[in-house]
């Protein structure tokens, strides 16, 4: 039972270094495919956890099995941090996702987002020139348009269609526009249009590569993709935060058993 907590703490590390290769892997293999801006984005992050995994779970395995104290120290100590950084996200994840909420319109079944509406730190990822292409890319390469467009709907199934915060705000103008349906991704601008002070509505182009990609209205549809996403992944935390406490725990009686297990070992051979 002494060397349970030690056992129980390799195995899990074993796991994760199992788990380690093929994201790393992964990783390599973007790094060496990706064609678009959203798969290259994806490879920086994906090589970077794959390394974290492998070489904690290694900290944690060697230190655990083979009973090196210092080794387990320092797994101990980046499970604590990481302890504090995912606590620390999902309050923050929370807080930041608190304000914003799709606007009900007369005489569609789906709703429309304002910018506005939503916290000023995520405003500024979106208006920074920089994110937005790389989202933008990430959205033209998703093809949500191109899917909505295939449905041929008729102007009265389109409008009481449940249409998604990305397909509401870069798929289709803003309904205070008033252009005129062609199918779902096609509005004919008024005859004489020059100018609105809808932004949004000069912005709108029928290009199916322009579309309301830049419209303020295709980034308040992100973050609202993104506000239900940070509750989802926030709540999954939850679950992860109690699951990284039960594992420090859990290594904490197995730094202790090295300790005890050292200490024991130089004392028989001062015996």
């Amino acid at each position: 039972m002494v060397r349970f907590s030690n056992n129980l703490i390799g195995i899990l590390n074993f796991l994760t270094f199992l788990l380690s290769i093929p994201i790393l892997g992964a990783g390599i293999w973007l790094s060496t495919r990706a064609s678009t801006d959203c798969e290259k984005f994806l490879e920086r992050p994906l090589i970077a956890l794959g390394v974290f995994l492998l070489v904690v779970s290694l900290a944690g395995l060697i230190g655990a099995c083979c009973s090196v104290s210092w080794l387990l120290w320092i797994y101990l100590f980046v499970m604590f941090a990481l302890i504090l950084l995912v606590f620390c996200f999902t309050i923050f994840a929370f807080v930041v996702t608190n304000k914003g909420a799709g606007e009900v319109v007369s005489g569609r079944g789906y709703k429309e987002y304002r910018l506005g509406d939503y916290s000023n730190w995520l405003q500024k990822r979106v208006l920074n020139e920089g994110n937005w292409a790389k989202i933008r890319s990430c959205i033209r390469d998703s093809k949500v348009c191109n899917s909505l467009s295939e449905k041929n709907q008729t102007f009265d199934q389109f409008v009481n269609d449940n249409l998604t915060p990305l397909q509401s705000g870069c798929c289709t103008p803003p309904t205070a526009c008033n252009f005129t349906f062609v199918n779902e991704t096609a509005w004919n601008k008024p005859q004489g249009f020059t100018n609105s002070s809808i932004t949004d509505c000069n912005t709108w182009q029928n290009d199916p590569s322009i579309l309301c990609y830049d419209c303020q209205s295709c980034k308040a549809g992100v973050l609202a993709n993104l506000k239900n996403d940070w509750k989802k992944v926030a709540i999954v935390n939850i679950v992860f935060l109690i699951f990284l406490v039960i594992v420090y725990s859990i290594g904490c009686c197995a730094f202790r058993n090295n300790r005890r297990n050292n200490f024991q070992g130089w004392k028989g051979g001062n015996a």
